[in-house]
């Protein structure tokens, strides 16, 4: 394992690094970013600026925009845009996850059509796959899509499509053939968002937030034309989005080792001596979390080793979001419950760390369900990490249509 960059590595770190100061200042200065309507109109002006000086798309190829290096450089990249809080949440499905896959898959002309508004952030993107009855079971979908002519009537409703109700086109994975096995009888499409028939529900989230959508499909007409891949072979298409999405979900961020002790230093302990610090119980919960968060960076850095040579990371990657999730969701509640009857405070003018514990509670169950929840990641660990035995599937050689409802 390397923990250093090149020479080659090193220096565009610092090219980086400094274009960011330039752009962007400190990061206190998007403090006053209060709507989401704001958070939009930042990200957009930012990513125009991003693109215009060839930060986007940094693996991609010339031809589609990009400048077909090495995938350590987008890591390198992404590292030092973290530092500046930069405001790119709005695109990182589109351009992390459904444009590579435009690319892979659809023609010539739409490629043209839509990588470049995309990687200038003129257009956002979402991605249409869970529904209610299939969620880890993604190949379990019902949504359908019904050939006329040139175009594809689709019928059917998605759940949990993050920022759907701002974006302007998505991917969507539907079912063309029941007669085939479940994982055979799907395709995938582009869809207009803003097309007649789709209708987004935003969710209202505990977190008083509403980033999660539902969405139907009404007699929605979607051209053969955006068709992405041959009819039927939808799931491999989703198999390279779904990859993507994994490698995206495993690095989300909350607060971490150095957050929690510096609160535990300022919080008076349970038993009235001293300070939270020197409570034992609370002591064995920081050595645990603080072994977790240098597991993860050590496999990120083995990641990261196997990118600068050029190498595929293998699906070790699952491990880190199961990682990063539990103990997201561990710490923010070990940090509340340190605060006593304070935690319930919540307010992010006086809460610690502007409430970070309080959104990575909030925010943690779904990460463990976003990307593949708990227990499809811990099979991926088993089975191809692992080498175990696959569990046992009775769904396979029978056809969509015959497998069995309930009632």
């Amino acid at each position: 394992m390397d923990f250093n960059d090149s020479s080659e590595e090193a220096a565009f770190r610092a090219e980086a690094r400094a274009w960011l100061e330039k752009t962007l200042g400190p990061p206190a200065s998007r403090a006053t970013m209060k709507t989401e309507g704001d958070v939009i109109k930042a990200s957009k002006a930012y990513q125009a600026k991003k693109a215009a000086a060839g930060y986007v798309g940094l693996t991609w190829r010339k031809d589609v925009g990009g400048r077909e290096l090495p995938p350590i450089f987008q890591v390198i990249f992404s590292q030092e845009e973290q530092k500046f809080q930069a405001p790119v949440s709005p695109f990182g499905i589109g351009l992390g996850m459904c444009i590579p896959t435009v690319i892979a898959f659809h023609s010539a002309d739409k490629i043209k059509r839509y990588v470049g508004p995309a990687l200038r952030g003129e257009e956002i993107w979402c991605q249409l796959f869970s529904e209610p009855s299939a969620g880890s079971d993604v190949a379990g979908l019902k949504t359908k899509a019904v050939r006329d002519g040139d175009d594809w009537i689709v019928n059917g409703q998605k759940v949990w499509t993050s920022g759907a109700h701002y974006c302007d086109y998505g991917i969507l994975l539907v079912r063309t053939n029941p007669e085939k096995e479940k994982h055979k009888g799907l395709t995938m499409f582009v869809v207009n968002m803003k097309a007649p028939g789709v209708e987004v529900r935003p969710i209202h989230q505990m977190s008083g937030g509403s980033n999660f959508n539902e969405v139907y499909f009404t007699d929605v007409r979607i051209s053969d034309s955006e068709r992405l891949g041959e009819v039927g072979n939808g799931w491999n298409v989703a198999l390279v989005t779904l990859m993507n999405e994994r490698l995206a979900v495993g690095g989300s961020a909350g607060p971490e080792y150095g957050e929690i002790l510096e609160l535990a230093r300022n919080t008076p302990s349970p038993s009235g001596k001293g300070s939270l610090l020197q409570d034992q119980a609370f002591r064995e919960k920081l050595a645990g979390w603080y072994v977790s968060a240098e597991g993860y960076t050590l496999g990120k850095y083995r990641t990261m080793t196997a990118l600068s040579k050029g190498q595929t990371p293998g699906p070790e990657n699952s491990i880190g979001k199961l990682l990063n999730a539990n103990r997201m969701q561990d710490l923010a509640n070990a940090a509340i419950e340190g605060e006593d009857h304070f935690g319930i405070i919540s307010d992010p003018a006086v809460a610690p760390l502007q409430g970070a514990f309080h959104n990575a509670y909030m925010w943690a169950p779904g990460l463990r369900i976003a990307g593949g929840t708990d227990e499809i990641l811990r099979n991926i660990i088993a089975e191809r990490v692992l080498g175990l035995p696959q569990d046992v599937r009775v769904d396979k050689g029978v056809a969509y249509k015959d497998l069995p409802t309930g009632r």
